[in-house]
């Protein structure tokens, strides 16, 4: 019996709704991963893009625990000598919530073509709509 292997032009994509009410996000973040990269799906394939499209609602009601509002940056540098920039979270998490969602699951995913591609298909929303309505999303909980 042979090992089945995944075809990139075989793999079916489904649209997922998760709504982040609530959810802490470590947690939130490693489920949005494995449903983008495929580890979901008992075709998963590593060298295939499998992964499917999620959209994730109300980022702004994602909770951090302990003192990581407090104690938590994001580092970003512009390029220029000595601009390192420093977010604190509770600011982030005011301001663009959906970032430290992206962030967290971008440290989650291959720094490889296939996890940019997978990030292309991962949709974060501040509020409760999203205008993914037509594709018929499956709400996962």
């Amino acid at each position: 019996m042979s090992t089945y292997m995944a075809k990139a032009g075989e793999v079916e994509r489904k649209w997922y709704v998760i709504d982040a009410t609530g959810k802490t996000l470590g947690r939130l973040a490693v489920q949005v991963a494995d449903l983008l990269r495929g580890k979901n799906k008992p075709t998963f394939t590593p060298h295939v893009d499998c992964g499917d499209f999620v959209i994730v609602t109300n980022a702004d009601k994602i909770v951090l625990t302990g003192k990581k509002l407090e104690q938590k940056y994001y580092y970003h540098h512009t390029g220029y000598i000595g601009h390192m920039k420093s977010v604190r979270y509770d600011n982030l998490m005011a301001n663009r919530p959906e970032m430290a969602l992206e962030l967290a699951v971008k440290g989650m995913i291959p720094a490889n073509t296939i996890g940019r591609k997978a990030m292309t298909r991962l949709h974060v929303y501040k509020g409760a709509e999203h205008k993914h309505a037509a594709q018929q999303p499956i709400v996962l909980e």
